[in-house]
């Protein structure tokens, strides 16, 4: 029984899509999640567990990986969510127990069957969930299950108009405009639909999506436009119902198992830190290892670098004045903005990428590459850090 007692957390409001193999130019289902919380601080670990390992997305004080925020085993399965305000809740039972749901799933489950499985026998008042979760498994399949302590609905991506699910803070099966983050629902949708049906690289969501700062009623700026803007005076934007906002702690996006090339294993990407001050790195369980710049330490280092660019970027804490982005330091007319060499390094990340998974891989091997894909993107966060202390 997934049962226990937990104080309540913090509620996010994350912005997350579901994606089918049929949608993906990869041919393997993927996972999006820009987790919003206000744990900003988190790790990526690798849990040894049986009968799956899996790596997943935690909160820095809790490393444990038995509670997880977004996640994908060795078999390919891969689990995230985002929290639901619109489905049925009852006082007094359990709640907020998504994580250990996550965790448990990771541990045990292969494919979308075991996952409905785990939740069909563990329904009652000491579930304590509320949320979209989305799921995609060894076999290429993906499903969002939006599921609370009583019951659940499935949504397949694949027999939606674009073979994918888009998802925020509210259910579709849930009460009808109750609910949130409708606005970055309606932006996510906008994006992807920005694509004039192309198939999904996981590239489009982690370069652009998740560091989007568009907003559907107000005129402002996304990041592709910065660089127009001039370098003084400052130029700010509410960010706070944006996809890519202060809360944002990490994105994931998980690539699943092509079931055209089973010998290829499925990857997590992680953007570790707001995606406007971080860089992409590949992840796979089968390394047996996580770069110690990921998760070692009280607070894992590149979270703590990122975390130094969000400084320049979202000086100030007081009331609500966190929400307000400082965009000319992100680029501006003089290119003199620290955005634009992340990117380069993270393009870089992506070939590099794309090139080594043309074939199969020794757990040493797969090791050693993301060890040098997270060197280089702790290079790149290091050296923009100092050139934004010059510009000063």
């Amino acid at each position: 029984m997934l049962a226990g007692t937990l104080p309540a957390t913090a509620r996010d409001n994350c912005t997350s899509a579901i994606i089918s193999r049929f949608a993906a130019q990869s041919g393997a289902p993927m996972l999006w999640k820009n987790r919003d919380t206000g744990v900003r601080s988190n790790k990526i670990v690798l849990v040894d567990e049986k009968p799956y390992r899996y790596l997943a997305l935690v909160n820095s004080n809790d490393a444990s990986g038995r509670i997880c925020y977004a996640g994908l085993n060795e078999a390919g399965f891969g689990i995230m969510n985002t929290a639901s305000y619109n489905l049925p809740e009852k006082p007094g039972e359990l709640k907020d127990l998504e994580g250990f749901l996550m965790a448990d799933a990771l541990r045990k489950c292969r494919t979308i069957a075991d996952f409905e499985k785990l939740i069909t026998v563990n329904l009652g008042r000491n579930l304590g969930v509320e949320a979209n979760f989305g799921v995609i498994d060894a076999n290429g399949n993906a499903m969002l299950f939006e599921i609370y302590n009583h019951g659940y609905k499935t949504f397949d991506p694949a027999a939606a108009p674009g073979k994918y699910l888009i998802n925020t803070n509210f259910s579709r099966s849930g009460k009808p405009g109750k609910g949130a983050g409708y606005m970055r629902f309606q932006r996510a949708t906008k994006l992807f639909a920005g694509l004039t049906g192309k198939p999904v690289r996981p590239e489009d969501i982690l370069h652009r999506f998740s560091r989007d700062t568009g907003n559907m009623l107000v005129n402002q700026p996304s990041f592709e436009d910065f660089s127009q803007l001039p370098t003084q005076p400052d130029t700010w934007i509410s960010t706070k119902n944006s996809i890519d906002k202060f809360y944002t702690s990490a994105c994931v996006v998980l690539v699943g198992k092509n079931p055209e090339h089973p010998e290829l294993p499925a990857t997590l990407w992680v953007i570790p830190g707001e995606p406007l001050t971080a860089v992409a790195i590949p992840l796979w369980v089968q390394a047996g290892r996580v770069p110690d710049i990921l998760w070692k330490g009280e607070k894992a280092a590149m979270w703590e670098a990122s975390a130094k660019l969000k400084a320049i970027i979202r000086p100030y804490r007081k009331g609500n004045m966190h929400d307000y982005l400082r965009i000319n330091k992100l680029d501006n007319r003089n290119h003199s903005g620290y955005l634009p060499a992340l990117l380069k390094t993270e393009t870089r990340i992506f070939k590099d990428t794309a090139a080594f998974m043309k074939n199969a891989h020794t757990p040493v091997e797969l090791a050693q590459f993301q060890q040098k894909m997270a060197t280089l993107a702790m290079g790149a966060l290091r050296r923009a850090a100092t050139a934004q202390v010059e510009v000063k």
